[in-house]
């Protein structure tokens, strides 16, 4: 009886444990779309099928900005550093990436949107974060974004007053051991 119950115990905290790896594993996957429906941590939603709404009539100041980790010899810059835009039109801008080094150069962006409360209204139809980037040496790589505010960011009281939006990007190696020194 005693070596039934300890082999029960034994399967049930094996399947515990397994459980729990298996929730690690995908726990940032998970949690990358929860961020991207909710806007929580100032994650812009990403919605390829989306179709801008329309032109409001109001106006909106977004700014780009661009980093580049130490660890990745490239030079990443927007194209324009601010931009007026319509909320509820679809817009485009560019961000160009050189790599500095003399060897291909592998990297990824990862993004931000503040203030963090208006991230939810700004939608990403087209980006290049979270994709493998690789650069050849001294190549230039322009990499769109199209994005729109959605006209629900003008009804949100936590936005009133927000004239101003912070479309962020770093870029990382994909590799750090391949990284430039």
């Amino acid at each position: 009886m005693t070596a039934t119950r300890n082999i029960r115990t034994g399967l049930i905290a094996g399947a515990v444990a397994c459980s729990m790896v298996g929730m690690g594993f995908a726990a940032v996957p998970l949690y990358r779309i929860f961020c991207q429906q909710t806007g929580y941590g100032g994650t812009a939603r990403i919605d390829e099928a989306a179709h801008a709404p329309g032109d409001t009539g109001r106006i909106v100041t977004v700014r780009f900005d661009a980093n580049v980790s130490d660890k990745l010899g490239w030079r990443f810059e927007p194209e324009a550093r601010s931009k007026s835009v319509a909320i509820g039109a679809r817009q485009l801008t560019y961000f160009d990436a050189t790599n500095l080094t003399d060897k291909p150069l592998t990297g990824s962006a990862v993004f931000n949107i503040t203030p963090d409360q208006a991230a939810q209204y700004f939608v990403k139809v087209q980006c290049f974060c979270f994709t493998k980037q690789t650069l050849q040496p001294g190549e230039t790589q322009r990499m769109p974004v199209v994005f729109y505010v959605d006209p629900a960011f003008l009804k949100d009281p936590d936005d009133n007053g927000v004239r101003e939006l912070t479309l962020s990007y770093t870029f990382y190696p994909v590799d750090p051991a391949k990284a430039a020194s």
